[in-house]
């Protein structure tokens, strides 16, 4: 697969293969919700009401009309989010979808990172809203051993595919490659860590999952992943995207494929935090990144667009970026980047998570203690 290096441009577009067009869109941003706890995913239960995870705090229910929102209790005990002074702790309450059958049998998913006195893990509760704003029938149906003390990197995107099932991002839990095994984590299929699994909605492994080997972790669907957070299903082709962070720049873009290996850190298109590391020699076939930028953006959450809102860019790939705080749009052709467009560029925040709700409404999260929702208006 071709990699195409996109660097942080001060220009409004970078197009590949053809010359830029200037007649798109100028969104603005519409705040409808404040006083969020870092949020960083959201899910719609209507046009005027969302669930929102916050990465500092607990699972809210926000009212994007009026703005006002309340903690929904019932979460689990293990809910590990009180924070270090550590500004690489990322734990907390991370990805949240809603059941494809939401609407008859109410299946609500979580992704958090749960801890007792061994360390902390990536989890995924399913559970159902009842009276009160209250979780019920709450299921423990997925969490990423072995536990580590290390609070960085967790993964926790979610999502689904055509088929009903759950797609989960698990980082590999390691800062400085200089702590990495013999065999790293994310190459190694015994553990779980460094993965992208796929589960069914319960909890069970597909029979039709990849092969990893009769010692690798069920449900393994995909290796080679360094801290994955943002996962998203294109509409029109049912096919999966996810972003990748990498280490000293390398942030990736990439498609999802079964069995896949995405090579980190035997493979990677940044450099190395620990400058004496050396990886392994492993053969494998690698998979490689769709695209990748070559300055740091940190992409996390990203969602495609069905064009209700913006006609033009109907069918586009938004990306938002914690570092720099911009939003990028990437027009595919032929399933390869064709257009890429840096948005927000004279007012950066740090977006966390882009995503559309009922409707055709592009809304994004900013990572910030005073995290607020915002609606992508026509300027």
């Amino acid at each position: 697969m071709r990699r195409i290096p996109v660097a942080l441009l001060t220009v409004a577009a970078l197009v590949v293969g053809c010359e830029a067009t200037h007649d798109t869109p100028s969104p603005r941003q519409v705040v409808v919700a404040e006083g969020l706890l870092h949020p960083w995913d959201m899910a719609f239960l209507s046009a005027e009401v969302a669930l929102v995870t916050e990465k500092d705090g607990q699972l809210k229910r926000v009212n994007l009309v009026t703005g006002e929102h309340e903690a929904v209790a019932g979460f689990p005990d293990d809910l590990d989010n009180v924070r270090r002074d550590d500004p690489r702790d990322n734990s907390g309450l991370f990805g949240l979808e809603l059941d494809p059958d939401y609407a008859n049998n109410g299946w609500i998913y979580v992704a958090y990172s749960a801890g007792d006195a061994n360390g902390t893990a990536l989890t995924v509760i399913r559970a159902r809203m009842g009276a009160g704003n209250a979780l019920v029938d709450v299921e423990e149906i997925f969490r990423a051993r072995p536990l580590s003390t290390d609070r960085f990197h967790y993964g926790g995107g979610l999502v689904f595919d055509d088929e009903r099932r759950l797609h989960i991002t698990v980082g590999e839990r390691v800062f400085d490659e200089g702590d990495q095994a013999a065999l790293p984590v994310a190459q190694d299929a015994t553990q779980a860590l460094g993965k992208i699994f796929r589960i069914n909605a319960d909890g069970s492994i597909p029979a039709d999952n990849p092969d990893f080997g009769p010692s690798a972790v069920p449900g393994i669907y995909a290796l080679g992943i360094r801290a994955s957070q943002g996962i998203t299903r294109d509409p029109a082709s049912g096919g999966i995207w996810f972003s990748e962070h990498g280490p000293t720049q390398g942030d990736e873009l990439n498609r999802l494929t079964a069995g896949a290996n995405y090579g980190w850190p035997v493979r990677t298109t940044g450099t190395y935090r620990n400058g004496d590391y050396r990886a392994p020699a492993i053969e494998a076939d690698f998979t490689e990144p769709v695209y990748y930028w070559e300055d740091t953006v940190a992409p996390t959450g990203l969602a495609f667009h069905t064009g209700n809102t913006f006609p033009e860019w109907e069918g586009h790939l938004f990306v938002a970026g914690l570092s720099g705080g911009n939003l990028w749009r990437i027009e595919l052709k032929n399933g390869e980047p064709h257009v890429v467009e840096k948005l927000f560029e004279a007012t950066p925040m740090r977006f966390r998570k882009i995503e559309e709700g009922p409707g055709g409404s592009l809304y994004l999260l900013t990572d910030e203690a005073n995290g607020r929702v915002i609606r992508l208006e026509r300027g």
